[in-house]
């Protein structure tokens, strides 16, 4: 068992900050009570208040306070990392998987088809499925022009996206997995592919994956920024901070704070969950000494 030392501590710092943000984020509603703001209501009296004891960090171009917006910004940005940075693990993982092992003709059509979506230009694709109108595809238009569907929208999209790199990871170590000793034991014991899969190649490969999920989510947080930066992401009133950034690209030269805030936490946020990434690559490398 590693000991638990001032480098170890040191390395993780990083994940400890995460985690105190996702708890400020997801207790924004308690914050809002206690502090009695109404984050989405509109006071044109208050606009562009500078920080105070009433609003930390002031009050944006209809009043609102900024703070409380930043948490729950927050909350849809770390929601749509997460949840596509997972789904995209899932779908990578499968992929992987299923290529390394079954080898042959799957892992030919798998991996060609890994590497037909690499070679698309990721962020053009991005907003054009960005901008697919959903009431075409069937969809009520109440349901399509809420805010939540373009949430759920940007996670399916970057999920469906976003997979290629764990595909190859999990690929190239199931190939190596697949030829070591105790998988041919299984296999000499007359286990059923699915069991030696699940039982065997899996549990190696999540070191791999765990590492290379925390380093892409910061990539989805950026991803999107931008698409909500373009207007393409989430959707008024549901705040995130790429939307907030394109609520204060008007007025930057006078309030420059409004657009300094969200940048401030995407750049943090991506910072800190690509330290994360490197902490775990570092604490879960087979090859270092217990």
């Amino acid at each position: 068992m590693r000991r638990i030392t001032a480098k170890n501590i040191l390395l993780f710092t990083p994940l400890i900050a995460l985690l105190v943000l996702a708890a400020l984020c997801f207790s924004a509603g308690f914050i809002e009570s206690a502090l009695h703001i109404a984050s989405n209501e509109a006071d044109l009296s208050s606009r562009f208040l500078p920080p105070s004891t009433a609003h930390i960090m002031g009050t944006d171009e209809l009043g609102r306070d900024v703070f409380i917006r930043l948490l729950y910004g927050g909350q849809v940005s770390l929601l749509v990392a997460l949840a596509a940075g997972l789904a995209s693990a899932f779908i990578g993982t499968a992929v992987g998987m299923t290529a390394g092992y079954a080898g042959g003709r799957w892992d030919a059509l798998l991996m060609r088809m890994t590497d037909l979506l690499i070679a698309l230009p990721s962020l053009p694709l991005l907003i054009i499925l960005s901008a697919i109108d959903l009431e075409k595809l069937g969809i009520s238009p109440a349901l399509a022009g809420s805010p939540r569907m373009s949430l759920y929208k940007i996670i399916i999209i970057i999920s469906l996206l976003g997979w290629t790199t764990v595909a190859r990871l999990a690929r190239a170590r199931t190939l190596t997995l697949k030829e070591m000793d105790f998988v041919r034991a299984a296999r000499a014991l007359g286990l059923g592919h699915l069991r030696i899969v699940l039982r065997h190649i899996l549990p190696n490969l999540l070191n791999t994956i765990v590492v290379a999920t925390a380093l892409a989510v910061g990539g989805i947080i950026l991803t999107e920024s931008v698409l909500s930066f373009l207007g393409l992401g989430i959707q008024p009133p549901l705040p995130s901070w790429g939307n907030m950034l394109t609520n204060a690209e008007d007025t930057i030269w006078e309030h420059a704070r409004l657009s300094v805030y969200p940048g401030l936490m995407i750049f943090l946020t991506v910072l800190a969950f690509n330290f994360t990434g490197d902490a775990l690559q570092h604490a879960l490398d087979p090859r270092r000494k217990k």
